[in-house]
């Protein structure tokens, strides 16, 4: 893992690939996330600097094991180019996000429950206009946060994978971030191209990461900590100080995980038992602690 890993960072010669500042777009938009993250749910993006990773899985059945934690939760699906929470969740919405940004329905018949007891927001697929940010989108997901948050305890940003503007400014409304990532190089390249833009647009302290698909115990915590050597030499935020990065926990390589996929069912319904969903259960279980507890409190 080791030999991989070596060549997944940048050398101090060379950027991060994919790390190019956007346009002055991320800085905006993180000014008013931070507004919207303080009132009603604590709000967190579930990331990814490249897809194919497990993020929408990982939305979904966190989603059913905070609900199962006795708190309101709602993942908005803010892939709203290519969407596919419904696939996940084998839901079939009449009304999407594009039917509300449109004006052909409210917003609030667009909320559906989802199995595992939680509310869902679903985007429409293959809608080439919300690709980009443009001020129409902006202001019409700023909308949808402001109205739905103050209902729920946590709300799950189901973002898109990269560091489109699209993303960056779907991560901006949230307090919290989740890097989701995989043991594969180019997973663990992407992601801290993601970290990098993210602490340096958005002047991010601190975020979090889960390690999907690991298939020895602690190896998610040896990636955390290879990750964050990188960080401490490479990227320091405004203040001066390094990013710090929080491992969260690590889902590990599971069969049951690809057949609740198939099916189309949550994993925490499917096979509650399984070892991935026992370590999603102790993630929720992390994330209420840390972050839903204290804002009780």
């Amino acid at each position: 893992m080791n030999d991989a890993l070596s060549h997944a960072y940048p050398s101090p010669a060379s950027p991060a690939p994919g790390v190019a500042p956007a346009p002055g777009a991320g800085d905006r938009a993180f000014a008013e996330g931070v507004a919207l993250a303080t009132p009603g749910a604590r709000i967190m993006a579930v990331t990814s600097g490249k897809g194919g990773v497990g993020k929408t899985f990982v939305s979904a059945n966190l989603a059913a094991a905070l609900t199962r934690r006795g708190h309101r939760v709602l993942v908005l699906d803010a892939d709203l180019g290519l969407a596919n929470l419904d696939v996940v969740l084998n839901l079939h919405p009449k009304i999407t996000l594009h039917d509300v940004f449109t004006g052909k329905a409210q917003l609030e018949d667009a909320v559906i429950q989802a199995p595992g007891g939680f509310s869902v927001v679903l985007a429409g697929s293959g809608m080439v206009e919300y690709s980009r940010l443009t001020p129409t989108v902006r202001n019409e997901f700023l909308n949808v946060i402001q109205t739905l948050a103050p209902r729920y305890d946590v709300v799950l940003l189901d973002t898109g994978a990269g560091i489109s503007d699209v993303v960056l400014f779907s991560v901006s409304l949230a307090s919290e971030v989740l890097i989701v990532a995989t043991p594969e190089p180019t997973s663990l390249t992407d992601a801290y191209a993601a970290i990098k833009v993210l602490a340096t647009q958005q002047k991010r302290q601190q975020m979090r990461l889960v390690v999907n698909q690991t298939r020895r115990p602690g190896d998610g915590r040896a990636i955390t900590g290879q990750l964050q050597q990188v960080l401490d030499r490479f990227v320091t935020t405004d203040t001066g100080r390094p990013v710090r990065l929080i491992h969260m926990g690590d889902i590990p390589t599971d069969t049951a995980v690809r057949d609740a996929i198939m099916r189309r069912q949550l994993l925490m319904l499917q096979m509650p038992g399984c070892p991935a969903a026992l370590a999603i259960a102790q993630l929720a279980a992390k994330i209420d602690t840390a972050l839903l507890e204290r804002k009780s409190g």
